[in-house]
């Protein structure tokens, strides 16, 4: 029997304060729907608003071209270049990041106008209302109150394609502004190039110096008929001639329109040159068939989202899975060229073996978790690409392994090198066609040799000292985990001595371990511990941040690949499960200066935040698996909803989605590298799962009550499965899994 314990308790809401809209006015895919078409289930305004991240524009799965509105490029809360609070709207733009932290791209604002030429975006910015905007996977529309104009995106893989319908006008214009940034600094513009080819063509490139420090990209837009003038300005004041090379260029595009007259706008990106933005435009985009392009980009949706079927009766849990499965799809992001060139870490341009493309835009220490681990369920044949460019990536970088790789530059972000889980995760569980001894080359002078963020003293040590480095416990923590995964790709390699000094070694976690106050805790490099100690601050050492974004309460559970050892460390199972009560139930007060990420609190867990997002699943190796499951259901009622304010967080290119697709399967990895699922709480009657080959995976809830949370028992196959794990192997040869309910 997996479930033990009765059901104790109700499953009402925990103290997550979520705050909703009241209403989701998007509109959501209706009118071509078929009813066997999950796209009608996707609300995109879904962490549009509050700290969520996500734009509502249109892009393909997985594609390079993220063409989306711009409310707003100042604040936290505009990462991704658009919040569900605005109410102006300045333009549209290429490129976003979706649920990130941390700000850049919005590259070639396309800002549609009538009236006299307005270039300062104070000027040029254009009321709107959620009434009338339109967002489903693919497209994207909005009526722009000042003008009149109705303004449509869709997109393929490396073009987005506009579609203005505007009124009557003399002065209609359509402006390119290349100093459009995410903070509006234009001193982070290393360089721009524009040309004018005629009045149909332009094409250009910039740098910038923002999150990914250097980053280059490249374009070439087309109208879809002729304008009647075109200017050139910079520093918002005209200039002769078709060319310009200054850093703070616009280009107006003047024309006159009849009443209703459509003009399209057409747009390839490149990360290596003008010519091979326009290769992929030629390539992707040949002619003028707005709605073609569109009918491509929702078949595309409709065949990557249709990898799960759900059933139930329960919209609001349809919307938010269909709606996370979404989300999941669009980090990594493709960057190469349709000739198979690419930009590589390196600044050179490189040729990619045969049937192979390369990503960016990796999150890698949000998504090994769960973004990662998702793929290789649903989307198999996308794993050994994704894992090839991140070899690549530490082959080429000066940086060495990826740790935030964002177009090709490394942004160093975050703590860890959590390339080496995704990595070690497709090797443990088969993928063909990764050289698994390339992959240690690169892992094995980081995990060995280099002097990285305190790497130097966590070998030395056995952990990185408070006095030596910032961040220092979730460092020690996070390389803890990475040489793990490092083990299991020596152990691929063929090197089984190094594999078992390295699996030894990431036992280093238990040396931050205070017995006296329980919790992992800052320590100095002469082995006393840092204080005055709180086990919520931030900051214990006094010197800088020894947490990253977290504190002593969540930072004791980070022991994804040896919870049995962490078990012992504590005092055994009933100590784990105490502890787990524990946090659930503490004071939730935090520090002043612990930074927005850490949201969604239930007692010190922060589910907004990623190195809480396993813990929850602990309670199964305390022995006590129905918390797990109660605790679990609770957190996907209350911490997702289908409202703009649907999420706990930010995004992060799909892990907080991710989180909420398996748990509400009943599967989740607290070790992704282990290749075993662990058990939780199926949310949903009845889930078809493509495993890929042709073979499906069904998992069946049987309940009579649908707030029935707990596992009464499970049986695989039509065996009875007693364990609470399976094996990756099993599921992705598909077949049925039966939950009973109680």
């Amino acid at each position: 029997m997996i479930t033990r314990r009765s059901f104790l308790g109700s499953l009402s809401a925990v103290s997550a304060g979520l705050a909703v809209a009241d209403a989701l006015p998007l509109k959501a895919f209706a009118k071509s729907a078929s009813s066997s078409d999950v796209t009608r289930y996707v609300k995109i305004a879904i962490g549009t608003g509050g700290h969520g991240h996500t734009y509502p524009g249109a892009s393909m799965p997985w594609g390079a071209v993220q063409l989306s509105p711009d409310t707003g490029v100042k604040g936290w809360d505009h990462c991704s270049g658009y919040h569900y609070d605005d109410k102006t709207i300045l333009g549209f733009s290429h490129t976003h990041l979706s649920g990130t932290g941390a700000s850049d791209m919005l590259d070639f604002l396309v800002v549609p106008h009538v009236g006299p030429v307005k270039l300062a975006a104070s000027d040029y910015q254009q009321a709107f209302s959620h009434d009338d905007e339109v967002a489903r996977p693919g497209y994207y529309s909005v009526k722009l109150k000042d003008s009149g104009i109705l303004a449509e995106l869709t997109a393929t893989e490396r073009c987005g394609v506009h579609r203005y319908t505007f009124p009557q006008s003399d002065s209609a214009t359509l402006m390119l502004d290349m100093t459009h940034l995410i903070d509006g600094d234009p001193t982070k513009i290393n360089w721009a190039r524009l040309k004018v080819e005629g009045r149909r063509t332009l094409t250009g490139g910039r740098s910038t110096q923002l999150w990914s420090p250097g980053r280059e990209i490249y374009f070439a837009m087309q109208f879809s008929r002729p304008a009647d003038a075109v200017q050139i300005f910079v520093d918002d004041k005209p200039v002769a001639g078709d060319t310009s090379s200054q850093p703070r260029i616009k280009c107006v595009a003047r024309f006159k329109t009849k009443a209703g007259e459509k003009i399209l706008v057409k747009t390839g990106i490149s990360g290596i040159s003008t010519e091979g933005a326009m290769a992929n435009l030629n390539a992707e985009v040949p002619g003028w068939d707005f709605d073609a392009v569109q009918h491509k980009a929702h078949q595309a949706w409709e065949q990557a989202l249709g990898a799960i079927q759900v059933e139930s009766s329960n919209t609001r849990h349809k919307e938010i899975f269909y709606t996370a499965l979404y989300h999941t799809m669009l980090a990594p992001t493709l960057f190469d060229d349709v000739t198979g060139k690419y930009a590589g870490m390196d600044g050179k341009v490189h040729d990619l073996p045969a049937g192979m493309r390369n990503y960016s835009t990796f999150s890698l220490w949000d998504t090994y978790r769960a973004l990662h681990p998702l793929y290789t369920l649903i989307a198999p044949q996308k794993v050994p690409d994704l894992v090839n460019c991140l070899i690549r990536e530490g082959e080429q970088s000066p940086g060495g392994v990826p740790i935030w790789p964002l177009q090709q530059k490394e942004t160093f972000c975050m703590v860890g090198y959590h390339s080496a889980p995704v990595v070690a995760e497709a090797l443990v569980k088969g993928f063909q066609g990764i050289d698994a001894k390339a992959a240690y080359k690169i892992f094995r002078k980081r995990a060995m040799e280099d002097d990285y963020r305190g790497l130097g003293g966590y070998r030395k040590y056995g952990y990185v000292p408070c006095d030596v480095s910032d961040e220092n416990a979730s460092k020690t923590m996070d390389y803890a985990y990475d040489d793990a995964a490092v083990a299991a790709i020596a152990k691929a390699a063929g090197e089984t001595q190094e594999s078992e000094m390295l699996l030894k070694r990431s036992r280093n976690y238990k040396n931050l371990y205070d017995k006296e106050s329980g919790f992992i805790r800052p320590r100095y490099s002469d082995g006393h511990w840092a204080g005055p100690f709180a086990p919520n601050a931030i900051n214990v050492s006094r010197k800088w941040r020894d947490y990253t974004e977290s504190n002593a309460w969540v930072t004791t559970f980070s022991v994804q690949h040896d919870p049995e050892g962490l078990a012992e460390m504590l005092g055994g199972k009933k100590a784990l499960e105490k502890k787990l009560d524990d946090l659930f139930s503490a004071d939730p007060t935090q520090p002043a200066d612990m930074p927005p990420d850490v949201a969604g609190l239930v007692g010190q867990y922060a589910h907004g935040n990623e190195p809480s997002h396993h813990i929850a699943y602990l309670y199964n190796y305390a022995g006590a698996p129905e918390k797990a499951q109660k605790r679990l259901r609770s957190l996907m009622e209350t911490m997702y909803d289908n409202q703009p304010n649907g999420m706990q967080g930010n995004e992060d290119c799909g892990q907080m989605s991710a989180w909420f697709i398996l748990s509400a399967l009943g599967i989740y990895p607290v070790d992704p590298v282990k290749a075993k699922w662990d058990i939780g709480t199926p949310i949903f009657d009845k889930a078809t799962i493509h495993v890929g080959e042709g073979k499906t995976l069904t998992i069946e809830a049987k309940r009579k009550s649908a707030e029935d949370a707990l596992v009464k028992q499970v049986h695989f196959n039509g065996n009875k499965h007693e364990e609470l794990t399976f094996d990756h192997a099993e599921l992705v040869k598909g077949g049925k899994i039966v939950f009973e309910m109680a």
